[in-house]
C-alpha cells in the first residue's frame, strides 16, 4: 500500500501541468461527480501454438461476466473490477474455480492520459479439453483445470491526444462531450510487470516479466445526434518483453529470456450523452503475439461491454476534500 500510494501522489503531481483551456467544441463535465456501472464479457485467452505440440492449448479464466463500479471527479477516475459469482456463466462448477479483481486510476492533464493498474487472476480451465480426453462430454464432463495458475500484473501506459478538438476522455470515460465529429492519432507507451505462477506436484513454479510497448492508434468520434456518437479504433504496435523463469522457486536454476512482441487491437463504441444520465456499448479486441523457443504465444482479449452512468453536483464533504488538495496543490 506505501508504493501505491507514492505512485498515486507522483501522479497527482504530475498533473500539475493541467490547464484548464477553453475549447468550443468540447462541453465539459470536470465540475460534475460520476458514478459509472460496467458490465463486461471479458473472455481472456492465452494460446500457445508450438511446433512441439500436436495440439494448441487454450487457456481461460472461468468467469464470463466482469463488473466494474468507478467514480469519477475532477482529475482522478478510480475504479475497481471483480467477478460476480452469482451470476450466471462465472460459477460453472464444471471449469473449476476462477477469481478476478483489478484496480485502475487515471489521471488527465492536459492532453494527456495517465493510467496505473493492478490486476490479479487466479485458477484456469483447458477450454479444448475435448482434444485432451476421448469421449469427452460438453457440459457434462469437468474441463482439465489448474487452479493455481496465478497472474499478477501491475501497470500503466501514458497516452497523448494529438488533435485537441478531439476528445479520447470523452469517449471512454465522459468526462467531456464533442460537440462536432472528429479524430485523432493517439500515440501510447506502455510498460507491465506481470508475475505468472503455477503449483503442481507440490511445487511452486514462477515467472516474472516486463513488457514496454510503444503504439499507435486512430480514433474517430462521430456524432450521429446531438446526444449519440459511433467511434471506431484500431492500433498497433511493436514492444519487448524480458521473462524470467524459475521451474521450482526453492531453487536457483533460472532461465532468462526476452522477445520481441507485436501489438494490435480494434474496436468500436456506441454512446448517448445527456447532461445527467450516459450509456452505451464497447466491442474491443486485444492482441499480443510473440515467438518463444519455436513457439507461437498468442494472448488474445474480446469482450463486449455495456456500461451507464449518472452525473451530480459532488456532495459538500467530497468538494472540500478537493479544495483542501487544491490549496497545497494550486494548480489542480
Amino acid at each position: 500500500m506505501r508504493i501505491l500510494a507514492i505512485i498515486l501522489l507522483h501522479f497527482c503531481i504530475f498533473t500539475l501541468a493541467q490547464n484548464d483551456s477553453i475549447n468550443n467544441n468540447l462541453i465539459s463535465y470536470h465540475e460534475k461527480l460520476m458514478l459509472r456501472l460496467n458490465i463486461d464479457t471479458n473472455t481472456n485467452e492465452l494460446v500457445i501454438i508450438s511446433k512441439d505440440l500436436s495440439i494448441t492449448p487454450r487457456l481461460a479464466l472461468n468467469n464470463q461476466i466482469n463488473t466494474t463500479i468507478g467514480v469519477d471527479y475532477k482529475f482522478v477516475s478510480a475504479s475497481i473490477s471483480f467477478a460476480p459469482k452469482f451470476i450466471i456463466g462465472n460459477n460453472n462448477h464444471l471449469k473449476g474455480k476462477s477469481s478476478f479483481t483489478s484496480y485502475t486510476f487515471r489521471f488527465f492533464p492536459k492532453n494527456l492520459i495517465q493510467t496505473i493498474s493492478y490486476k490479479n487472476s487466479k485458477g484456469y480451465y483447458l477450454r479444448n479439453t475435448q482434444d485432451y480426453i476421448d469421449n469427452w462430454r460438453k457440459n457434462r464432463d469437468s474441463y482439465l483445470t489448474f487452479p493455481n495458475l496465478r497472474f499478477q500484473s501491475f501497470g500503466g501506459s501514458t497516452s497523448y491526444i494529438i488533435n485537441k478538438d478531439f476528445s479520447l476522455k470523452g469517449i471512454y470515460y465522459k468526462k467531456e462531450w464533442q460537440t462536432k465529429s472528429n479524430g485523432s492519432f493517439v500515440p501510447a507507451f506502455n510498460y507491465e510487470y506481470v508475475i505468472f505462477s503455477d503449483i503442481q506436484n507440490d511445487i511452486k513454479s514462477r515467472e516474472k516479466r516486463l513488457d514496454l510497448s510503444v503504439d499507435l492508434g486512430y480514433h474517430y468520434n462521430y456524432l450521429l445526434t446531438e446526444k449519440i456518437n459511433i467511434a471506431p479504433y484500431l492500433y498497433g504496435g511493436l514492444g519487448k518483453k524480458w521473462s524470467n523463469y524459475k521451474n521450482d522457486v526453492n531453487q536457483s536454476e533460472r532461465d532468462k529470456a526476452n522477445y520481441f512482441t507485436q501489438n494490435f487491437g480494434a474496436g468500436l463504441h456506441l454512446g448517448y450523452n445527456s447532461e445527467k444520465i450516459f450509456f452505451g456499448s464497447k466491442f474491443n479486441y486485444a492482441g499480443n503475439h510473440y515467438k518463444d523457443n519455436g513457439s507461437n504465444i498468442y494472448e488474445n482479449d474480446f469482450y463486449v461491454l455495456f456500461f451507464i452512468g449518472y452525473r451530480l453536483n459532488p456532495p459538500a464533504k467530497v468538494k472540500r476534500i478537493y479544495d483542501k488538495i487544491k490549496d497545497k496543490i494550486p494548480a489542480l
